[in-house]
């Protein structure tokens, strides 16, 4: 099917970008929000994306004029009887994509496919819930959408083969790059950077290094920032729903740290804000090392840790491998997701974890992991087929077979 005309729900930060995304490859999108005020903030959004681009000398004002005709913001699903694929980009709350997925249901034509950009939530249960399982998917973007290149493709247990080859080729004229994923809570980049992020958060926690020591040890590595600038921008409460999600889903190894409950006490959410783990606006970040101090007094007390950045990418590496073996995406497109979704690299060169274990040695990786383990705990405990592939002898570069092959 040909998609000529697209719609989404939700004018915010996502919401917008995404339909600036897609009147920019030239095809008409409905913005649809509940309150003109949201609906308004993300036309203002949009317009300052593409004055960004004028400004620069990147396009013209006549072509932004002409972008901007493209997008119809509504209150209501009145240019709903002729679109192709509805993108909803609402809260990450099951209820209510629940309810407005019944809603589309009612007023779309029964071809039109439903796509939910989604994080983490289940494919499966959205595809019951709107009245047309074969015709729901994820299409996960990623912040800025209007910037970064990564479109995790997720189809449902009932999602048909046309709608994946749909809106792959949709993802493809957007000028982005699809990445299948299997449906499994988190997905790929979600599931595979949350043991990174939570483990930087238990080194603030435990006072091994400092905020500023961490981000920029990790922006050294080749990462291109450090996690709690990451964490700040993505938003606190985001992370904290988020890894609690995966905790109830994959238990001990990614039980959330204490201190992101914390901060969500204090209201620290990040840039949105004005305070996260950082301050902005001139608050400062010290409070955030007290915050450690009351959870110790407290009982929430961790040994007195060391932080290395292999303490933080192991798990990072970990989580991808558990990803092979679960058949949740094959190990180029792992490395693409996570190159192409976050900018990863090492040593200047663009590269994924499993790309990045090969690097350094299978047998390197799995050592350090069995180390941690016997000093932190079970979240550090190596994925079968990483022991397995150290048996066999694939240790990666040096052996000429890892994850990848090596001439």
């Amino acid at each position: 099917m040909y998609i000529f005309k697209a719609a989404v729900i939700g004018a915010g930060t996502m919401g917008a970008e995404i339909a600036q995304v897609i009147s920019y490859s030239g095809l008409p999108v409905v913005l649809k929000d509940v309150d003109q005020k949201f609906l308004d903030k993300g036309m203002a959004h949009i317009r300052g994306i593409y004055q960004a681009r004028v400004d620069k000398g990147k396009m013209s004002a006549g072509d932004m004029a002409d972008k901007m005709d493209l997008i119809i913001p509504a209150l209501d699903y009145d240019e709903f009887g002729d679109v192709d694929i509805i993108v909803e980009a609402v809260p990450e709350k099951m209820a209510i994509k629940g309810k407005v997925l019944q809603e589309l249901n009612k007023v779309a034509p029964p071809e039109t496919i439903f796509a939910s950009n989604t994080s983490a939530l289940s494919i499966s249960e959205m595809g019951k819930l709107s009245g047309r399982p074969e015709k729901m998917i994820g299409m996960h973007f990623f912040n800025p959408a209007h910037v970064m290149k990564l479109v995790e493709i997720i189809p449902g247990l009932d999602t048909s083969q046309e709608t994946v080859d749909d809106v792959t080729m949709f993802v493809e004229s957007l000028r982005k790059i699809p990445v299948l994923v299997q449906e499994c809570p988190g997905f790929l980049v979600n599931r595979l950077l949350m043991p990174y992020l939570n483990e930087a958060t238990y080194v603030a926690e435990e006072g091994s290094a400092t905020l500023a020591e961490v981000d920029q040890a990790m922006v050294d590595f080749g990462m291109p920032m450090g996690p709690f600038t990451l964490m700040d921008m993505l938003g606190i409460d985001v992370c904290a729903d988020v890894g609690q999600y995966l905790y109830s889903q994959y238990g001990k190894r990614v039980e959330p740290a204490p201190l992101f409950f914390k901060l969500l006490d204090e209201n620290r959410l990040g840039e949105k804000n004005g305070a996260g783990f950082y301050g902005y606006g001139g608050k400062a970040d010290a409070p955030v090392a007290e915050m450690a101090k009351r959870l110790a007094a407290e009982g929430h007390s961790l040994p007195k840790g060391e932080f290395s950045v292999e303490r933080l990418v192991y798990p990072l590496i970990n989580e991808a491998v558990l990803c092979v073996q679960e058949n949740i995406a094959a190990v180029p497109d792992i490395d693409m997701a996570m190159i192409a979704g976050t900018g990863m690299t090492y040593k200047g060169e663009r590269i994924g974890p499993l790309g990045l274990a090969d690097t350094l040695g299978l047998d390197v990786v799995l050592a350090g992991l069995e180390k941690f383990q016997a000093q932190y705990g079970e979240r550090f405990q190596p994925a079968v087929l990483l022991r397995t592939k150290v048996k066999a002898g694939h240790l990666g570069k040096k052996t000429g077979r890892g994850f990848h092959e090596y001439s």
